[in-house]
């Protein structure tokens, strides 16, 4: 009886001693089922990272916003542009005569949809008595993007439809750079091509000084061969006082012409051809 104890007492402690080993073999391939602490340094490359994504998403985000896709050219003699991003918002108001800096100062239409823009623009006290007094507004729709330019351009005639002597055409891309240049917005240097055509010694001061009514007027009187066009074109500040008198003195913001109405929208809708 003794010995068959003894055995089983000895079966439970070299079961005992298999448990401590397999204990051992564990912790040493687990480390006891804990991970090391990394060192001081990497504990913020993971919060590091997150913010840097961030600021990438934000910036490229801004970027996006305030970079303009297409440009929209008013003139009257007012001539403004606003500078429109991807998401058909103005972001830019620029004038590019004495008038139209004014008016560009005077407008509140930065970060609104460029239709609620053009609306304010026809609703300005300026313009609105301008268009009543048979002036001419052109709109300019120039953009990289067809698709945008097009739709936009839609839009725009739309809203405009109710008004009288309002114009709406597209322009090439690439004339941007040059119409800056010479100092002329989209909608002049594209008046400015036409009589350049009709008479290759129109000088860019006389543009930059006329209304879209008179310039019309010229380009018309020029396609119906009625003379010289230094006979027909107004007096600008660059002519000299024979000049002057010759023409009548008829100045920059005169608002002279034909009279007519819609018929004075040009020979074509869109410039991409």
């Amino acid at each position: 009886m003794y010995d068959g104890l003894k055995e089983a007492f000895d079966q439970v402690r070299a079961e005992e001693a298999l448990k401590e080993r397999t204990r051992a073999f564990l912790w040493q391939k687990t480390r006891g089922y804990t991970r090391s602490a990394p060192p001081p340094g990497r504990r913020w490359i993971p919060a590091a990272a997150c913010l840097m994504l961030l600021t990438v998403m934000l910036w490229g985000g801004t970027w996006l916003y305030f970079t303009p896709t297409m440009e929209i050219s008013v003139d009257i003699n007012p001539s403004i542009e606003l500078g429109v991003n991807r998401f058909d918002r103005v972001i830019s108001v620029d004038g590019y005569n004495e008038d139209g800096q004014a008016l560009a100062q005077l407008l509140d239409v930065k970060y609104q949809d460029f239709e609620d823009a053009i609306d304010r623009i026809l609703e300005n006290e300026t313009v609105s008595t301008l268009l009543s007094g048979d002036g001419l507004l052109s709109i300019t729709v120039v953009g990289e993007d067809d698709a945008q330019a097009a739709r936009v351009l839609t839009r725009i005639e739309s809203c405009t439809a109710g008004w009288e002597n309002v114009c709406c055409y597209a322009a090439h891309a690439e004339d941007v750079e040059t119409a800056h240049a010479l100092g002329l917005s989209c909608g002049k240097y594209r008046m400015y091509q036409e009589l350049q055509a009709l008479d290759p010694d129109i000088r860019v001061d006389e543009v930059r000084g006329m209304t879209m009514r008179e310039l019309q007027t010229l380009i018309d009187s020029l396609a119906a061969g009625e003379g010289p066009a230094q006979q027909t074109r107004p007096a600008f500040q660059g002519d000299t006082a024979a000049q002057a008198a010759g023409n009548g003195g008829s100045g920059h913001h005169g608002e002279g012409g034909s009279g007519r109405g819609q018929e004075d929208c040009g020979t074509g809708r869109h410039g991409w051809d």
